[in-house]
Formats: C-alpha cells, structure tokens, sequence
C-alpha cells in the first residue's frame, strides 16, 4: 500500500485593502475534481508501482484492437481473453514479454500450423505494432485494477424481480421488505447488494460478525446422548465447538475419521443463499437485484 500525496501550497499577501486575484478561465478547476495533469501524474506513478510500464499510444491501441478483432477475434476473443479455441492472450508469457512485436510478430507471420493458427504473412510492421499494443493495454489493464468500472447493475425487471422474490426463490420465507430488507437500497450501492444476494455477509465482515438470528447453530450429542445446542462457534475435523444460551463454551474433541461418538446437527439459516447460487439464472439475478433497489 502506498500513498500519492499532492504538493500543499501555503502562501499569505498582507496589502492595505486585499483583493483575491481572480483566476484566468484557463486556470479555474471544480472543487474536487482532478486535473488532467494529476491523473496523468498519478495514473504515471501507478503504472511504475505495478512495474507494468509506460502506457502505450492511445490511437496505436485503437488500430490495432481494429485489426485484432477482425482478424484474431473469433479465436482469441474481441478483448484477447480466449474464444472459439484460442487460448486467453492476456496471461500469455509470451506476450507478456513481447516488445513492439518481437514476439508476436513471427507467430502472426508464420503461424502455428500444429496448434491450428494460420498463418497471416501480408501483416505489415505497422499493423503487428498497433496489435502489440492493443495487446499490450489488454495486459496493463488487467494488472492495473484501479481502473477497473462497475458497469451498471441495474438491468432488470423489477415486477420480474418481485415476482421471483414472493415465488420461485422463496426469498420471502426469510425475508421481509417491510422488515429486515426495508431501506436495504439505501444501504448499499448496487454492486455491493448484488454481491448480498449471492453471498449475504457484509463487506468486512465475518460469519461471528452475525447477527443472532443469522449465526450457524449446533445441536451435539455425545456418545452418552447428552446434548448441547447453542451458536456454532467452531467445527472442523478435530475439534467442535458450540455456545449455549447461557453464554457457556462447550468443546469436544474429534478423531477425524467419524468415530468420536459424537453426532453433529448444523443449521446455517444462510443455506438458502447457498442453494441459490446454484441455480439462480444471471437474469433472474438483475431482476431481484432491480426490485431491491426499490426499496429506498
């Protein structure tokens, strides 16, 4: 972790009757916003922290994505990640390690018969050099996940959503959006709330960070037929571990292989959300997703 500090300029003018200077048009900038130079600058100190290098020509990149794409994109995939066969050219070591095309040149030249490339001999310098850099940004902005964008979410049918949310996905059998999910909206941006639906803890937080109603419970019995129930506070296959209503901690150890004697009943009320993972449709997804938002 590193920290960009910007230059703080502190100056003071004592005249009889001070008059602040008014800035040239040329020199104004909104409060807060950055300054082409300081993204520049910063975008410059980023890309040597990630040793990525330099940031290649703009209009190069350009070109060359029009040739990639309709030349290499069936294989390769218009964004060189993979597509019909070709594998993904943005974790290639090759060219990772390629320089203007002395990599990727000879390949694009002479193809790879036996791995079913053709061959593509009329290329010109100039184009595998407008490639090399496409490629070469591809690879950049994967490394480079400050500049990563969350598109917008918010793509689905609400009526859809609600339907799917008192229906198929039985959503409403735990939930409420009078109760637990009233505000929810307003809460949490939409990238995050999308990420609840699928995994509902909260960012930063744990399984202990739960609230009660939320926690994994237990029910052991031992090999007498004593039984504790309580919070699950741990299980693996050693030990079990389990808080009981009264704030006592009861441990037992396990042999590993079945044969402790003990039986072992876990209720995780997060197991619907775990279900559904499996089965719920991308658009089914944005449909909820789009109704919650709703919510506010």
């Amino acid at each position: 972790m590193f920290l960009l500090c910007g230059t703080v300029g502190l100056w003071a003018q004592q005249t009889t009757n001070p008059t602040p200077a008014e800035p040239s048009a040329a020199n104004k900038v909104t409060q807060g916003a950055e300054t082409p130079a300081a993204a520049n600058k910063r975008a410059a100190q980023m890309a040597k922290f990630l040793a990525i290098g330099e940031a290649p020509d703009p209009a190069k990149v350009q070109k060359g994505k029009q040739i990639f794409t309709s030349t290499c994109g069936f294989c390769h995939g218009a964004t060189a990640l993979g597509g019909e066969g070709g594998p993904n050219l943005v974790r290639s070591v090759l060219v990772l390690h390629d320089n203007n095309g002395s990599n990727i040149g000879p390949v694009i030249l002479h193809g790879r018969p036996g791995k079913g490339m053709p061959s593509f001999a009329s290329m010109t310098p100039e184009q595998i050099s407008d490639i090399a850099a496409f490629l070469k940004s591809r690879i950049q902005a994967a490394a480079n996940r400050g500049t990563y964008q969350i598109q917008n979410l918010i793509t689905g049918n609400a009526d859809e959503g609600k339907a799917f949310f008192n229906g198929n996905g039985k959503c409403s059998t735990c939930h409420s959006v009078t109760g637990d999910l009233a505000g929810i909206a307003k809460k949490y941006e939409p990238d995050v709330l999308i990420s609840l639906i699928l995994y509902p803890i909260p960012p930063g937080k744990t399984k202990a960070d739960l609230p009660p109603a939320a926690r994994e419970t237990a029910v052991v019995t031992d090999a007498k037929g004593d039984k504790v129930s309580g919070t699950l506070e741990h299980l693996d296959d050693f030990n079990v571990a389990v808080q009981d209503d009264s704030g006592k901690y009861h441990s037992w150890n396990r042999d590993g292989n079945g044969d402790d004697g003990l039986k072992i009943e876990v209720h995780d009320p997060l197991q619907a959300h775990a279900e559904l993972v499996k089965t719920i449709s991308n658009k089914d997804l944005h449909n909820v997703l789009t109704y919650l938002e709703t919510l506010k």
